[in-house]
């Protein structure tokens, strides 16, 4: 058995809307429980678990009222229910009221119960209560506004022990496809609610990202859906293109074939991609990043080794040429995006955005990034009050 526990990400303000989420599924559910039980068989066993004024609060097929859609969500039928409910609730949901605010995250985490409930009733009669569609929403929510952060699980097989899962693979495989999908054993579970809940949550956080409802912070599902499409993109233009000449063999449009002679561009590109690679090797820095600009103005979609781009950037930088660095900087992140110190780039980049361009909306989102992703105390607190300083 898996249980999580926590991640690794801490709110920056303190997520009253999840708490009194929390607070109020825990008040009804003391106030609607009262089990009822049979001796069936011999055995004591348990035929109602809501007081009977509580049962028209149900979501029930054969009897449909608009108010269950919100009202069956917040019913619980044991201690197990409703513990295990406001667990995966206060885990995933205070990150996601942090990143939406109190207002849209309550209204979030209601249009997910109503969307459950939704994807219930299409596929099934009998009736139904809890959270966990709802909650099954925020956490569809967390996975994509958070995928490369780290959830903390207590196992126990043969041993107990902790250990940290990606979000992406803990919340995928293990919360939707094994539990919900392979694993259909519990006969009261509804396992198309969750998934229904699951499908909404990260459905429409997609979608506030690509419409920029909701500014991706350079670290979600969205932006790594992106950086991964632009590496597509880039892998198959150049499959047959060297790098270093800028000339193609069998490729289409842009590149040329063997056949073709090369452009009076396409020898520019060549030159000044073998001037950056002989700078570069001979550790003259800043005359690489000369040839880089020179690069850029002749043909600015041009991509340098991970290495060669960090340090030109580095050190434009440097020589406070901060558009030219900024420019490098967000070339870097949109390419090679998933690299380890790409926390770091961030870091700079809303620095550079802050505090000599002028660019708050840039600045607040790659320190928010940053802030994500740092592990260093010194670091993080930088970004939170040049953030503070931004909002003032």
């Amino acid at each position: 058995m898996i249980i999580p526990i926590g991640t690794d990400i801490t709110p920056r303000k303190r997520p009253w809307a999840n708490h009194i989420l929390i607070a109020v599924n825990v008040a009804i559910f003391l106030v609607t429980y009262s089990p009822q039980y049979q001796i069936i068989r011999g055995q004591r066993v348990m035929v109602q678990a809501l007081a009977d004024w509580a049962i028209p609060f149900m979501l029930n097929p054969d009897s449909i009222g608009l108010h269950q859609f919100i009202s069956y969500a917040f019913l619980h039928g044991s201690w197990g229910h409703i513990f295990g409910n406001m667990l995966f609730l206060y885990i995933f949901g205070r990150n996601v009221n942090d990143r939406l605010g109190h207002t849209r995250y309550t209204l979030f985490y209601l249009a997910g119960g109503i969307a459950s409930g939704i994807g219930h009733v299409a596929l099934h009669q009998n009736p139904v209560i809890g959270a966990s569609g709802a909650v099954a929403a925020i956490t569809g929510g967390y996975l994509v506004l958070y995928p490369k952060s780290l959830i903390h699980v207590v196992y126990w097989f043969f041993i107990i022990g902790t250990l940290q899962i990606p979000a992406i693979w803990f919340i995928t495989f293990k919360l939707i496809f094994i539990d919900n999908v392979l694993a259909r054993t519990g006969q009261n579970i509804a396992y198309d609610a969750h998934l229904a809940g699951y499908a909404f949550g990260a459905g429409i956080l997609l979608l506030f990202l690509g419409t920029n409802v909701l500014t991706p912070s350079g670290n979600d599902l969205w932006t790594m859906i992106r950086q991964w499409n632009r590496r597509r993109r880039y892998r198959k233009a150049v499959a047959d293109y060297d790098p270093f000449t800028g000339i193609g063999k069998n490729s289409k449009g842009p590149f040329k074939t063997e056949a073709s002679q090369p452009t009076k561009q396409d020898k520019r590109v060549h030159s000044l991609r073998n001037e950056i690679a002989q700078r570069m090797n001979q550790r003259n820095i800043p005359a690489a990043a000369e040839a880089y600009l020179d690069l850029m103005a002749v043909d600015n979609t041009q991509l340098l080794p991970r290495a060669y781009l960090l340090e030109i950037a580095n050190q434009l930088a440097g020589q406070n040429r901060y558009e030219e660095a900024a420019r490098a900087y967000e070339q870097f992140l949109e390419n090679y995006g998933s690299y380890d110190y790409a926390d770091q780039v961030e870091l700079m980049l809303g620095l550079i955005y802050a505090r000599y361009m002028n660019e708050t909306q840039n600045a607040k989102q790659h320190l928010q990034a940053a802030m994500e992703k740092l592990s260093d105390p010194g670091q993080i607190k930088l970004c939170r009050e040049e953030l503070q300083k931004l909002n003032e």
